[in-house]
Parts: C-alpha cells; sequence; structure tokens
C-alpha cells in the first residue's frame, strides 16, 4: 500500500493537541515539530485527516526537501521531484512561498523560480510547451527555514476551520480550530454542561456540539483534493460514509451561550441552526452579571472582550470583573478563558491551575485553567 510522508499543519503551541487526535484516528508513527505533525499514509489517509481533524490548518503532503542557498539548487531540488506524478496536464498550479532566515530571501523570486522548475518537469513528461490550467487545483508551497527549502503539496483548499456553518461573524470571532482544540484540553464531555458567557457568534458553542456528537468537522465543505486523479471518488465516499456511521445524534446536550449584544446572539442562532443544532443549543441576550448556567460540574469556556479585540478597555475591564464574580456561585464548575489580559487570574481571585501561551489570530494570549472538582463517579458515564 502506498504510503506518503503527509503533514498536518497546526498552529503554534498546539501540536501536542494536533498529535493527540492523529493518535486517536489511529496514526502512530508521529513527529511533531514546530507549527506541524508529520505522519505516513495513503490516499485514504488524506480523506480521513481532512474530513477528522478539529484542530489542524492543512493536510500537506510532502514533496520533498533539500538545501538550497542559490537559485540553481532551488531550481534542480525542485524539478528533481515527482510533479506529474500528482498534477495531470491541465491542473492548475499556482506557487506560495515563505522564507525564514535563509539567504534566498526573496519569495517572489523563489515562487517564480518553483514554478518554472514545476513547468520544465512537467514538459518532460507531457511533451508540451503548454498548460491550460483548467483542471484541479494542485497549491504548492515552498517554506524555506535557515536555508532548507520543503516542497508542499496542499489537499485541503481552504484552512480546515472552515467548516462551512459559520457565514457571518461578530467584529473579532475565534477560529473554530483554535475553539476545538481548547474544548479538547479542557477534557469536557457530553455528560457536562457547557456554557460561554461571551458566546459572539457561538463558535465554541458548535464546536462543543460536534464533539459532544463525534461529527466530523469536514463533512460540511469540500476538499481541494476531491478533483485529484490520484485519490478516486471511492476513497472520499467511504471516507464520508465512516464519518456518517460514527455520529451519536443521540446523546443529550447541555450547551448554552449568552452574550450581551443582540446582534451577537443573531449570528450564533444562524451558525447553529446551519449546523444542525437549533434545538440542541440554547443562546440568549444577557449580560455575564445575570448569568446562571443550569446544572453541577459543568465547563465553562469563554474568548472575554478585551481592549485590543473590541476598542473598549474600560468596559472589557467590567466584564472580565462580573465574570469573575459569576464564576464564584458555581464552585463545582471548571473554567477557561482565553485571553491576552494580564488581569484574569485577579478577577478570578485566584492564580490558575495551569496557563498556556497561544495566539488568537496574531494577538498573543494566555488560556487560563481553573479547574473544578470532577463529577462524582456515578455522574461520568465512562
Amino acid at each position: 500500500m502506498e504510503q506518503l510522508h503527509l503533514i498536518a499543519t497546526s498552529p503554534m503551541g498546539l501540536e501536542a493537541v494536533v498529535a493527540r487526535e492523529l493518535k486517536e484516528l489511529g496514526y502512530t508513527d508521529l513527529q511533531v515539530e514546530n507549527g506541524r505533525v508529520n505522519f505516513r499514509g495513503g490516499p485514504e489517509d488524506i480523506c480521513r485527516t481532512n474530513l477528522w481533524l478539529r484542530t489542524a490548518g492543512r493536510i500537506l503532503i510532502q514533496m520533498g526537501k533539500f538545501k538550497a542557498t542559490t537559485f540553481d539548487e532551488l531550481f534542480e531540488g525542485t524539478k528533481a521531484l515527482d510533479w506529474p506524478d500528482w498534477i495531470p496536464e491541465n491542473g492548475e498550479f499556482p506557487v506560495e512561498g515563505r522564507s525564514h532566515k535563509s539567504l534566498l530571501s526573496s519569495v517572489p523570486a523563489c515562487q517564480k523560480i518553483v514554478k518554472k522548475a514545476v513547468v520544465e518537469k512537467m514538459k518532460d513528461r507531457y511533451g508540451t510547451e503548454w498548460f491550460d490550467e483548467n483542471g484541479g487545483r494542485y497549491v504548492i508551497e515552498v517554506s524555506l527555514l535557515n536555508d532548507e527549502a520543503l516542497l508542499t503539496l496542499d489537499t485541503s483548499g481552504a484552512g480546515l476551520h472552515k467548516r462551512g456553518y459559520r457565514l457571518v461573524s461578530n467584529e473579532a470571532p475565534i477560529r473554530e480550530s483554535m475553539a476545538a482544540a481548547l474544548i479538547l484540553l479542557s477534557r469536557w464531555r457530553a455528560e457536562r454542561p457547557f456554557y460561554d458567557p461571551f458566546c459572539g457568534s457561538g463558535t465554541f458553542l458548535v464546536e462543543a456540539a460536534m464533539i459532544g456528537w463525534n461529527i466530523a468537522p469536514g463533512l460540511r465543505r469540500q476538499f481541494n483534493s476531491e478533483r485529484w486523479d490520484r485519490i478516486p471518488a471511492k476513497l472520499w465516499d467511504a471516507a464520508r460514509e465512516e464519518a456518517y456511521d460514527s455520529v451519536k445524534d443521540d446523546v443529550p446536550l447541555q450547551i448554552t451561550g449568552t452574550d450581551i449584544d443582540p446582534r451577537a446572539i443573531e449570528i450564533s442562532e444562524t451558525s447553529i441552526k446551519r449546523a444542525g443544532f437549533a434545538k440542541d443549543i440554547k443562546v440568549s441576550v444577557l449580560p455575564v452579571a445575570k448569568a446562571k448556567p443550569q446544572g453541577d460540574y459543568g465547563v465553562i469556556i469563554t474568548n472575554p472582550p478585551y481592549g485590543e479585540r473590541l476598542g473598549d478597555e474600560r468596559e472589557a475591564e467590567a466584564a472580565l470583573r462580573q465574570f469573575g464574580l459569576m464564576t464564584l456561585h458555581y464552585p463545582t464548575w471548571s473554567v477557561f478563558a482565553i485571553s491576552p489580559s494580564d488581569q484574569v487570574e485577579h478577577y478570578m481571585g485566584r492564580p490558575a491551575d495551569k496557563k498556556r501561551k497561544l495566539f488568537n489570530g496574531r494577538i498573543q494570549t494566555d488560556f487560563y485553567q481553573f479547574f473544578g472538582p470532577l463529577p462524582p463517579r456515578e455522574k461520568r458515564h465512562e
């Protein structure tokens, strides 16, 4: 069976979460690096991982890796790779690039060299001087780090965070993949209540519901590699069938969200409905000071407002203070908040049990983790 070198890209700081997802899908030979997890698999694994990974950015095929300190080395190294094995004569193959700590620092120049090298390789295989590029899309990336070139093919297309349920969003939404990662880090399970007091566009709520019902996050969208000859349609059909068969939509959910902004609640209701959870997720307009989540041993996960994000530091500080006061009434609940503010622990009245440095978009944040007691054993349906 064909084995490919595959890469699941990851936001910085979440590589271990992506690796954990891959292990749970049955992949064992993993190498974790900054911003990526390397693993082995065949064409069918491209389908499965695109459909199932909640926290990864994209699934790439590593075409080659070599030292490149000159344009000649970049050209020859690229041309030596087996591009026509993947890209058909009518394939569209744009080149993207980035460079860090490398002599070849001009990204546009590197992109041009790679494109030229791939074209020359394609000419040799297909015996033609012109390529229409009107077929499937094969995005090539050249990534230079410390004078080493990594050449990849992107199997995903749009980033995997684009699930298909979110049409519009509020001013500063959290990415779906980041929301899923934070929920996985919280170890929340569907038998526990879940609440977001600053629910915004509802991303945490929908991602929790998808995890609770074991819904593959890529089920509602398409991927570039669905049009690739090397990945037959039957492999995608089989992967989707497996995903549909894995859904557990008979599990009762206790997922609620509130927000002070009526427009945010409208947006979250739209996303919730599009994701298929209109009857299972409850949202309402409510300030955090009046929040009263139901149940015991629940989990609060939220992205509180902050000045840099929404433009009013005084309002953001007041919301954080009210959030801290609200949580005092829920001693059995675990509380998780992602924020760039260094005042979260102050307003919570205690140091976090754990903190994790992450980037929410381009903003450096901490993921504050305040653990409550675990549910009594009879409440844990393990």
